[in-house]
């Protein structure tokens, strides 16, 4: 993203935690709505936004300015209403049916009060049950595969008329996937789940600087192997860091060398921070992340489907009230590589129609839909 945002704050510990690696079968009576033998593949890639701008935390300089700045921020979160714009969101999916569903930002929000040692362990809002549940209720049937890569875990106290409250934040990428398929049709296996090895310091005084260690920003992705009518694809989301051009390319090095690195067709969705061919891009986006994954073979759908077309998906106003939208920059994908090709490909959440009743956009980013033909 062009802000300094998912970073929260003090020493807790960055983890990652898998959940078991395995198979999922998905399964139900309903038949795929494309005809008979066809193989196209429906997917979307979709960052929820975590619901407030963390660059002023990060700037703080003084314990007093990191609770000034966790306080506004968290009260951002509040107003940005994750439940309100999980519908909008769930109506996206309901809509357009598509098998995979790449999430960035399916954020855990959790807190303890008062502040103090340990870990924060109620939840505020869990951004994934919120989404799954909002799903269930429309009829849809998706489910986490068997991995959930977590990010950066982090930490700090925000003031409340009761006194200190902290705060917890944890960033998780999700691949969903359809479960109301029968098996013939379309099954998921070989689910994977990693945090790049290369990530972002963070040195502040009032948050971590040598001798002491630095705040780390962690990412990662989840991969799986998806078939569709007999197709095998392996499908991975991820979410490159917005910071450091140096510490992004080197997590695109990471992907092509790591889940990328098969010889299975492949489908890259994610939330990339690096501008398409320059196209609305601004200091800090210009990154070589995305030409070196057209470089190493793939395809970016939207180019070769909508090439008159800007497409940018970023970025909305924190508050998500902005009247007008102000997307100027295209930074979410949905590439692909072997035996596959993009047929449609198209914006979601983009257009002021797309707003919650209260007059929210369902995230500050557009999600990218692609229906893809497996040859």
């Amino acid at each position: 993203m062009r802000r300094m945002r998912r970073r929260w704050i003090t020493a807790a510990l960055c983890a990652l935690a898998l959940f078991a690696p395995g198979s999922l079968t998905l399964a139900s009576a309903a038949e795929d709505p494309g005809k008979a033998g066809q193989a196209r593949l429906r997917v979307l890639t979709r960052n929820l936004y975590l619901g407030g701008d963390l660059a002023p935390v990060l700037a703080a300089t003084s314990p007093q300015a990191l609770v000034a700045a966790v306080t506004a921020v968290y009260a951002n979160v509040q107003a940005t209403n994750f439940p309100e714009r999980a519908e909008a969101l769930a109506d996206e999916i309901a809509k357009s049916g598509p098998h995979l569903v790449g999430l960035q930002e399916a954020v855990l929000w959790r807190s303890q009060t008062p502040a103090g040692p340990g870990s924060a362990t109620h939840v505020e809002y869990d951004f994934l049950q919120i989404l799954l549940d909002a799903l269930t209720a429309r009829g849809k049937h998706y489910a986490a595969v068997a991995s959930v890569v977590v990010g950066s875990d982090f930490e700090a106290p925000r003031s409340t008329p009761s006194g200190l409250q902290d705060i917890r934040l944890t960033d998780r990428d999700v691949l969903l996937a359809r479960t109301d398929l029968p098996a013939r049709v379309f099954s998921v296996a070989n689910a994977q789940a990693a945090t790049f090895q290369s990530h972002l310091p963070i040195c502040r005084p009032v948050l971590g600087c040598p001798p002491n260690p630095p705040l780390q920003v962690r990412r990662g992705w989840v991969a799986a192997d998806a078939t569709l009518r007999g197709h095998t694809t392996r499908v991975v989301t991820t979410h490159l860091e917005p910071g450091s051009p140096t510490v992004q390319e080197a997590q695109a090095d990471e992907l092509l060398a790591g889940p990328l690195n098969t010889t299975l067709p492949t489908v890259l969705l994610g939330d990339l921070n690096s501008a398409a061919g320059g196209v609305g891009a601004t200091p800090g986006t210009a990154t070589q992340s995305h030409n070196k994954l057209l470089a190493a073979g793939f395809t970016d759908a939207w180019s070769r489907t909508r090439p008159r077309n800007p497409g940018f998906t970023c970025c909305q106003a924190p508050n998500l009230r902005n009247l007008t939208s102000s997307l100027t920059q295209r930074i979410d994908y949905v590439l692909y590589r072997g035996k596959i090709t993009a047929v449609t490909t198209d914006r979601l959440g983009e257009s002021r129609a797309d707003r919650t009743p209260s007059g929210l956009w369902p995230s500050d980013h557009a999600g990218v839909r692609s229906v893809l033909r497996l040859r």
